[in-house]
Parts: structure tokens; C-alpha cells; sequence
């Protein structure tokens, strides 16, 4: 299992029988696979879907007019609905979604997000990703700790623009999940092999460690 897979396995289980999850472009849509089968999870895309179950396998048909919010091809389950993106926002900004999960450049020890742009390179947009941090009963950000330099994305404070703040609920990476509450970071969980002065030598923030802390699975 590789960093990206471990992540999605992890993040997965947050989710609860019932839950409205929204899953982001990339990485997130990975969750989809490690889904406990003996819960109930309607996952919805922004671009006006609920109940998506993900690439369809091999053999399966494929219908190019259903499509997650990256445009990549997608399943759906019984039950399913399309809508437009109006009442896909409505149910965003309403707050009916219980859990939106998305990639980062970069969150800081405040619960800041910054997964939009890079000042200096070219950006699409946005997105959907502000009403979604504002509007979700919970944030989750999956991400790799370090980028390609060995920098860490989990900060002091970020100074790329802003997605939301104070938006985020949990941080999960490869080697470790942190949950932002209102003392601030906590070291919630360990990844096999990782410390807590491993974590604390590649991430420079205020961590607060509990008595306990438990091993990510």
C-alpha cells in the first residue's frame, strides 16, 4: 500500500452509516474504496450528484454523462439522483453535508486552508472549495506531510491565499492525523514507525500531545 493509499484507508474511516460525504478532486475519490461495507455512505459531487461509487470497474459500462467533479467517469448507486449545481450549492451551503474532503498546499497550525493556488503559476480557480469548507459539518484534508522539496504542508502560518479560515477539522497524512480543536493542533494519531519527535523534526508548529496517542490503522 502505498502514502496515497494508506491516506485514503485512514480517512475513510471517519465516515458513519448515513453520512453525506463530498469528496474532492484527486486523492480524495480514493476513499471510495475503503468504504466499510457494513456502513451506508451516499457520496455527493459538487457538479450535482448524490450516490457516485467511483470509476466504474473493468467491464463495467461506462455513461461519459456521469462524471465526478474532476470529469472523470463515475458509477451510481441505487437511489442515486442528478441535479444542477444551484441545488448541489444549496446542499452545501445549507449545511447538509456532513463530511467535504479535499487535497492541500498548505494548512497551518490555526486550521487554515490553502488548496487553491500558488502565487506566480497559473490557476483554474477556485472551485467549489470555499462554500464547501464554509458550508460542511467537517473538513477533512488529505495530503502527503511534505512536498517534493521535503517542506512540510503542515505550517506555522500560510502565506499562499486562502480557501478558508479556521476551516479545517482534521489534517490526515501518511505518517500521522491531526485534529484541530480549540486548544489547537492535536498529535491525534501515529503511523507505524513515526514519533512523536519525527513528526515535531519535520513539521514546525505548535503540536500539543496528549497523554495518548493512538496508531493510525
Amino acid at each position: 500500500m502505498d502514502a496515497k493509499q494508506f491516506i485514503a484507508k485512514r480517512t475513510a474511516k471517519f465516515f458513519k452509516d448515513g453520512d453525506l460525504v463530498n469528496l474532492g478532486i484527486g486523492m480524495p475519490t480514493m476513499c471510495m474504496a475503503y468504504i466499510d461495507p457494513d456502513i451506508d455512505v451516499w457520496f455527493q459531487s459538487e457538479n450535482g450528484i448524490i450516490g457516485m461509487t467511483g470509476a466504474p470497474k473493468e467491464g463495467e459500462p461506462i455513461d461519459l454523462d456521469v462524471v465526478d467533479a474532476g470529469g472523470s467517469p463515475s458509477g451510481m448507486r441505487p437511489g442515486s439522483c442528478c441535479f444542477s449545481s444551484f441545488t448541489s450549492f444549496g446542499y452545501i451551503r445549507g449545511g447538509h453535508v456532513d463530511y467535504t474532503v479535499l487535497g492541500a498546499y498548505e494548512v497551518d497550525q490555526e486550521g487554515n486552508l490553502a488548496n487553491w493556488m500558488i502565487p506566480g503559476k497559473a490557476a483554474a480557480g477556485m472551485g467549489g472549495a470555499m462554500d464547501l469548507v464554509t458550508g460542511a459539518k467537517n473538513t477533512i484534508v488529505m495530503t502527503v506531510h511534505c512536498d517534493k522539496t521535503g517542506k512540510s504542508k503542515i505550517v506555522r502560518k500560510t502565506k499562499l491565499p486562502l480557501t478558508g479560515v479556521g476551516v479545517v477539522n482534521y489534517v490526515v497524512t501518511e505518517k500521522c492525523v491531526f485534529h484541530f480543536t480549540k486548544e489547537g493542533m492535536v498529535l491525534e494519531e501515529l503511523a507505524p514507525g513515526e514519533t512523536v519527535e519525527s513528526i515535531k523534526a519535520i513539521t514546525d508548529c505548535d503540536i500539543i500531545v496528549p497523554d495518548v496517542i493512538k496508531s493510525m490503522e
